[in-house]
């Protein structure tokens, strides 16, 4: 018992540090999450983590706790990153700091056994962590483009006249730009995050888990092809635009909650291969 009372006190010491110590992160954290749709489920993460280590309690509790002192200089290591980050005013940096403290710390207090069977909840806390500035735009144009042309090329099949200008689509009466928000890469976002958590749920193998967490990539590309693809063909068949309004609001989350339906369809057949 008294092993139990010391892994939960270490445990809620650790929480109460990284909140203090580590306040100005999660102030620009909660911001970030508030402020944009790409990141709204940043505010879930600390949840999940916290639920999933509450699941392995019993395993926990048959764990003799070592602290393990070679994990030591890695704590260290965490907090010079952080101040690094916090004085260079680089978000990203302070942020993966945080997070490498935590893990550091839980090696470093509680032991190798501790740690490997933490590796997942500690790994989620990643996915609260926005994409920096440079990597998204590098990312979102390449995309941009990739759903624009396969959009283009499916269009040229149904016959319906249509010109490619980069991410500008031109129709007969209509002009549809392919958007930040059209690229996949906010579905792609979300799709990972969740795409981790149901693998860990839902899944057994972790070869099928990884399998399920990358293919979140393809899933989102193609909703958001056809995402597209239905803007163009409302435009060209009904002179409906999907793209403003309450509407286009509510068309993105039929989309996204598309994506859902294909992702859990994968799981399905992936949980089908391990039987």
């Amino acid at each position: 018992m008294n092993e139990n009372i010391k892994t939960y006190a270490i445990f809620g010491s650790l929480i109460l540090i990284s909140v203090l110590v580590f306040l100005p992160v999660w102030s620009g954290l909660i911001s970030a999450w508030a402020g944009s749709d790409d990141y709204s489920h940043g505010f879930l993460i600390v949840p999940l983590a916290l639920y999933i280590v509450w699941q392995k309690r019993r395993e926990f509790r048959a764990i003799e706790l070592h602290s393990n002192w070679t994990a030591f200089p890695l704590v260290v290591l965490a907090l010079l990153l952080y101040l690094i980050g916090q004085f260079g005013e680089i978000k990203t940096v302070a942020s993966l700091a945080m997070v490498g403290y935590v893990a550091a710390a839980v090696l470093f207090l509680l032991g190798w056994q501790v740690f490997k069977r933490s590796i997942f909840p500690l790994a989620l806390l990643l996915f609260m962590i926005p994409v920096p500035g440079q990597i998204y735009a590098s990312l979102t144009i390449p995309l941009q483009l990739f759903v624009t042309k396969m959009t283009a090329i499916i269009v040229s099949a149904l016959n319906i006249p249509i010109l490619r200008e980069g991410n500008v689509l031109h129709l007969p009466e209509h002009t549809l730009q392919v958007v930040d928000a059209c690229s996949g890469l906010r579905s792609i976002m979300s799709l990972l995050t969740l795409g981790a958590v149901i693998g860990y749920f839902g899944l057994r193998s972790n070869p099928m888990r990884w399998l399920l967490f990358v293919s979140a990539i393809p899933v989102a590309v193609f909703v958001n092809i056809v995402r597209v693809l239905i803007m163009v063909m409302a435009f060209y068949f009904f002179d409906t635009d999907l793209t403003d309004g309450a509407v286009h609001t509510y068309f993105g989350v039929g989309v996204f909650v598309l994506a859902i339906l294909f992702f859990l369809a994968i799981r399905k057949g992936l949980s089908l291969c391990e039987k």
